[in-house]
């Protein structure tokens, strides 16, 4: 429990603000920390370069998630990402093997997802469009090539595929409305030809030059005119995920009980059955 606990507040630090498409506050959290669940909606790109041009804002990660590798997440994001996210205590990712990506097909992956596939830098990998592991589209014809395996962190970065925005963008170009437009393929070859630059992210990381203006900037992207969005303070997140599932946790808990009062009992049983014995020979 107090493992659980630890890890779970533990998985993201120096974040001031979680800013995504406005819904609860937990299902944020779920989706943009811990790639569990899907977002209600997406943040337009423009809105995203409005907040990180705000006078409180030190620097702000963008994040793109909806496609996966073997069941694994995979997140569009940009080489700051390496830079400025922590972890535990104010702890900085750091390369087992390799670099950061920096072409448009660069990968780099978690060192969890690494021991699992067996990956190591070099190897050439594809992407599947959506979540999960059956049924999934493949983006067969733009295979990605790993340039960096992180250090292990206890965290989802270790079940993370990291890749550019610009990739995001580039595996969709011949795609609608989440599948492949028939008669349309452009080759991996050509993808630089065209615009990569996004029009949308899933959710953004903030960070801000003073903590105190965490309620200032909140406010600000809660009554964000542009479309409605929603900011959450990380830490206040994860007490309500935490009362989320106390629920489950009492639960087990209730069942250890259970379980150490029948074992007692059959231990007492197996001794008074012992004793009485004794008393017969």
């Amino acid at each position: 429990r107090a493992d659980a606990r630890q890890r779970l507040t533990q998985s993201l630090s120096g974040v001031v603000l979680v800013v995504g498409a406005r819904t609860a506050s937990v299902q944020l959290m779920l989706y943009a920390v811990f790639h569990a669940g899907a977002a209600t909606n997406n943040v337009d790109w423009k809105s995203f370069e409005i907040l990180s041009a705000h006078p409180a804002v030190e620097w702000a990660l963008p994040l793109s998630l909806g496609d996966s590798h073997r069941g694994f997440a995979v997140l569009g994001t940009t080489p700051a990402y390496f830079e400025r996210f922590s972890y535990g205590e104010h702890q900085s990712l750091k390369f087992r093997t390799g670099e950061s990506f920096a072409k448009v097909f660069d990968a780099v992956v978690g060192s969890e997802l690494a021991a699992k596939l067996g990956y190591k830098v070099g190897d050439s990998i594809t992407l599947s469009h959506g979540m999960g592991s059956a049924n999934l589209l493949e983006h067969g014809d733009k295979p990605f090539h790993v340039v960096g395996i992180l250090e292990a962190t206890g965290t989802p970065v270790d079940r993370t595929i990291h890749v550019g925005l610009e990739a995001i963008t580039a595996l969709h170009l011949d795609w609608v409305a989440g599948a492949p437009v028939k008669g349309l393929s452009i080759p991996q070859d050509f993808v630089s030809k065209f615009d990569l630059k996004p029009k949308e992210i899933t959710a953004a990381l903030i960070g801000l030059k003073r903590r105190s203006d965490v309620f200032r900037m909140q406010r600000f992207v809660n009554e964000f005119r542009g479309e409605p969005l929603l900011a959450v303070m990380p830490g206040v997140a994860l007490d309500e995920l935490w009362q989320t599932i106390g629920l489950v946790e009492r639960t087990l808990f209730a069942v250890s009980v259970l379980v150490i009062i029948v074992g007692l009992a059959g231990l007492v049983a197996t001794m008074l059955a012992s004793l009485n014995e004794r008393r017969r020979e």
